[in-house]
């Protein structure tokens, strides 16, 4: 049953033309836009394409399990981060390109939540900015956000020189970092956030969704379901996914996965470990 709680028209007035600050809506992407792992659908075809190895995927799916049981502390994600660095070093980004350029129409025609599609239009509406603020790499992200509307995407960037990842995370989109993200965006864009929205499935969003005024967490485990009534969050149940080609054309655009790789691994093999143990 999907839970009661005020959603963007009856939380706060709408924007209008003459408000002198704006509002906007941060949007988490995995498990709360997208119904899986938006990472996820790329496990096999990198891991056939020969980018990864077996034991560079076994050591992913372990930080990978700890990350999606909510188990890895601080010192944990620094070590996956440090780890995906250090593995993503020296790939082509052309190659990366490549694969995702043969697969995504067949991988990343996502099924996402109706309850979110509907959402974001309602934003929209209202006047507000809708924002996606994921932990995948941009060049993963910026496309699905194109699809689906968002004005702007806050995400992992990796560095890349002479056409080939250096190893270097410019800027990784987790945790604090995404809350600090979406501050310096609301200074650049002129957002109030105490009027803006923000939406997550994860605790590890907790940050995001304390810095803004009508936080909302997304199908939530315990853990958040407990933290988002010791804040006074919102509540919301997303239950109907829906094949995203069916209600919007994606564009016909090359993207490249980057930092998402290893977690796409990781991803796969958690889903077959667990089926495995409790098949």
């Amino acid at each position: 049953m999907t839970d009661q709680r005020p959603g963007p028209r009856e939380a706060a007035p709408a924007t209008t033309a003459t408000s002198r600050a704006r509002v906007a809506a941060f949007f988490d992407l995995d498990k709360t836009i997208i119904a899986t792992s938006s990472s996820a659908a790329f496990s096999k075809p990198f891991y056939a394409g020969g980018l990864i190895t077996r034991g560079d995927v076994l050591r992913s799916a372990y930080a990978h399990l700890l990350f999606y049981a909510g188990n890895a502390d601080a010192d944990q994600t620094e070590r996956m981060r440090k780890h995906l660095s250090e593995l993503a070093t020296g790939w082509e980004v052309s190659k990366v390109q490549q694969i995702v350029a043969e697969t995504v129409h067949e991988l990343i025609d996502p099924y996402v939540y109706a309850e979110a599609v509907e959402l974001i239009a309602e934003h929209h509406e209202l006047g507000h900015d809708v924002v996606i603020v994921s932990a995948s790499g941009a060049e993963l992200v910026e496309p699905i956000a194109t699809v689906l509307g968002a004005d702007h995407v806050v995400a992992t960037r990796m560095a890349v020189e002479d056409g080939r990842y250096t190893g270097e995370i410019e800027f990784y989109a987790y945790g604090e970092q995404k809350a600090e993200a979406v501050r310096e965006l609301a200074a650049r864009r002129g957002y109030d956030l105490e009027r803006s929205y923000a939406y997550s499935d994860s605790v590890t969003d907790a940050p995001m969704l304390g810095a803004v005024g009508h936080g909302f967490a997304v199908n939530p485990d315990k853990t958040l379901r407990r933290v988002a009534a010791e804040n006074g969050w919102g509540v919301l149940t997303f239950s109907r996914p829906v094949a995203l080609r069916s209600a919007i054309r994606p564009p016909a655009v090359a993207l490249a996965a980057g930092g998402v790789v290893v977690a796409a691994v990781a991803a796969w093999l958690l889903r077959r470990w667990w089926r495995r143990r409790h098949g």
